[in-house]
């Protein structure tokens, strides 16, 4: 074999060898090939290396498995009361069968698009606009469940649907501000007028409590008022009791020491004067003496007033 035929076997192999790392293909993860075998679906290819047949198959579609989102244009929809509306949506989907995304629908995408456009109109117009406007969760359960199943024969699965923005018409909009506003106004008017009640009330509790309170301080006071002239009422009896006491023994005193003096009758008679002085001191008008008393009284009376004339 010439130079020739060296450089001719040298050059074929490095072509084969080419065709042979052209033909290597590494699916990455979260991705899926589609291979056919002579235009008839041979596999899906999963995470890893293949070699694929030069000539005979081809990777048809590469396919991502990852969650995806589609952020569609707002759509004009019809509410039952036939108030126009601006709708665009949010959908999350995933491919779950290669095989069947790749061979189910043409263009999936569009197909998505326009299958959620004709399930929210219909939707949309089983309801009216307020129940619409307040009624999100509801709309978006009904197109997940709707799309998901619809989208079952394609290999996609629907996880979610959002409603992104609800546009009504712009004169809607301005009844719908002026209606808030006056709402507003009105909570706060219902505030304020809670407020002043609550005020009032509490007001009102303070001048109970207040009241309450004095009447206890009166009530208080006047029972120590009571106790002290209790106590000052005490005191004077006891004081008057132990004058008597101290009098009626200063009497039984002097009787006692007369018995010891053995006095005779005038001493005695003198004494039992003083005696009933003592027992008239002003509290009587009128005094009954026993006759032999009067008499000594006047002795004593002029013996008295002898002593007075001396004295002069």
């Amino acid at each position: 074999m010439g130079p020739f035929g060296y450089i001719a076997l040298i050059i074929l192999l490095v072509l084969i060898l080419l065709l042979v790392v052209s033909n290597i293909q590494v699916v990455q993860q979260s991705r899926a090939y589609v291979v056919e075998r002579l235009g008839a679906y041979s596999a899906t290819w999963g995470v890893g290396l293949h070699l694929k047949i030069p000539f005979i198959e081809r990777v048809v579609k590469k396919v991502s498995l990852k969650e995806q989102v589609a952020d569609f244009d707002p759509q004009p929809v019809i509410t039952k009361d036939n108030v126009t509306m601006q709708i665009d949506t949010v959908i999350y989907f995933q491919i779950t069968d290669p095989k069947l995304y790749t061979y189910g629908v043409e263009h999936p995408m569009n197909a998505i698009e326009n299958l959620t456009a004709t399930t929210l109109r219909n939707i949309i117009g089983d309801m009216e606009l307020d129940q619409s406007l307040t009624s999100r969760d509801v709309i978006n359960a009904k197109m997940r469940s709707i799309l998901d199943e619809a989208t079952d024969p394609w290999g996609i699965k629907v996880n979610r649907v959002e409603l992104k923005n609800i546009l009504p018409p712009k004169e809607i909009q301005n009844a719908m501000e002026k209606q808030m506003k006056a709402e507003r106004e009105r909570r706060e008017s219902i505030l304020q007028a809670e407020g002043t009640k609550q005020s009032q009330i509490l007001v009102a509790e303070g001048e109970k409590q207040s009241a309450v309170l004095r009447a206890e301080a009166e009530r208080e006071a006047a029972i120590l008022r009571a106790q002290a002239e209790r106590q000052a009422a005490i005191l004077k009896a006891e004081g008057e009791a132990e004058a008597i006491r101290k009098v009626q023994q200063a009497l039984a005193d002097s009787i006692k020491m007369l018995n010891e003096a053995n006095p005779n009758d005038q001493v005695v008679k003198i004494k039992a004067l003083e005696a009933y002085e003592k027992a008239a001191d002003g509290q009587a008008t009128k005094i009954i003496i026993p006759s032999e008393i009067q008499s000594l009284a006047g002795l004593a009376a002029s013996f008295k007033g002898l002593l007075e004339d001396e004295k002069k």
